[in-house]
């Protein structure tokens, strides 16, 4: 499936070394301000060759939108735009054509279909991000008009971890850090790990602020859940905490609980979001991305064929995915934020004859 969403949805296409990438939004209300130039800063928030901290591959990721918008405003049908692949070395990958490379989609992805895009990890590969980043963009002009806003930043990389969260500060962080004093550390362990033709893993932080009470589908399209859905479907990504997360096993229900008075909840260790649905109050989550799985040391692997072979990779890669895996946590939690905005308009009588009366 290419597909996410119930009322907002959106589907992308495309490979990391093909002629483009792209994606299809469906269910943007009409007379939405589309604000092309802030579409575009998102995907330059993401895109790569940026610094030293990224991979080297260039691209302008530039977006050009096909359909959907007239004379700047949304119309109500599919919107489609268009991101064109310029900077391909697919003969980087040449010598990997009938090897699978450890830790990445190469093996399941051979196995499931029978058939091997060895470009880059083709449809694998994180260069499709790109496209939900866009997608995002649009998610987040909606939730604008109704003053929601998602934010992340890098609150760990390689256990190095924040004990501020300063999410202005991470905005304009070369790597996305949310901790000004941890940030040269951060640097640091990023650029050991690429000496040593390695990489590190890191964890991105999410804010949601200004989701009103009651977004969430119980039972079976929980908030938290969706949420969860959708961050696991990020590439390198391993796990997601909402609000205090694993931390919570080991409390009590006396220190887990979020006591409410008149003027709302004196904590917030369930992360804004209470049986699935939201409580108003800031919905936090924590993502976790694994070492990139593209490092250049000698390792062990086998062909398509089962044999046995040491091979060393070739490329231009992430040492540390995390950095620009936190700008596709927001557009996701944009999307799914936007899409249970939509669905809740009509979960009781009073939103049903608001828009008809």
């Amino acid at each position: 499936m290419n597909c996410f969403g119930q009322k907002l949805k959106f589907s992308t296409f495309g490979e990391s070394h093909g002629t483009a990438i792209g994606c299809l939004l469906d269910g943007v209300p009409a007379g939405l301000e589309i604000d092309e130039a802030f579409i575009q800063s998102e995907l330059d928030r993401r895109k790569p060759g940026k610094s030293e901290f990224e991979t080297a591959r260039q691209e302008d990721d530039k977006v050009e939108i096909l359909s959907g918008i007239f004379e700047g405003k949304s119309t109500g049908t599919p919107i489609a735009m268009i991101i064109y692949n310029t900077n391909q070395k697919s003969k980087d990958y040449t010598n990997i054509k009938d090897v699978f490379r450890p830790g990445h989609a190469d093996f399941t992805y051979f196995h499931k279909y029978g058939i091997r895009d060895y470009r880059g990890g083709g449809r694998s590969s994180a260069r499709e991000t790109a496209s939900r980043v866009a997608a995002g963009a649009i998610a987040k002009l909606m939730l604008k008009s109704l003053d929601i806003e998602v934010l992340s930043g890098i609150s760990e990389i390689h256990g190095i971890k924040a004990e501020k969260f300063d999410y202005p500060h991470a905005k304009d962080s070369i790597i996305y850090t949310l901790d000004a004093n941890k940030e040269e550390a951060q640097k640091e362990a990023i650029l050991e790990a690429k000496k040593s033709h390695d990489s590190v893993g890191g964890v991105s932080r999410v804010l949601i602020k200004g989701a009103p009470v009651g977004l969430g589908q119980p039972l079976y399209y929980k908030l938290d859940s969706v949420l969860a859905d959708a961050m696991m479907g990020i590439n390198a990504v391993k796990a997601v905490e909402i609000g205090d997360g694993i931390l919570s096993a080991s409390l009590l229900g006396s220190e887990n609980n979020d006591a409410i008075r008149a003027t709302g909840f004196e904590s917030n260790h369930s992360g804004g979001i209470l049986g699935g649905i939201s409580n108003g109050d800031d919905i936090v989550l924590n993502v976790y991305f694994k070492p990139t799985p593209s490092i250049f040391q000698e390792q062990h692997t086998v062909t398509t064929t089962n044999e046995e072979v040491d091979f060393s990779l070739k490329g231009r890669h992430d040492p540390c995915v995390a950095i620009r895996g936190t700008i596709v946590c927001e557009a996701m939690a944009a999307l799914v934020i936007a899409d249970m905005l939509l669905l809740n308009m009509g979960s009781n009588m009073k939103g049903f004859t608001n828009y008809y009366r």
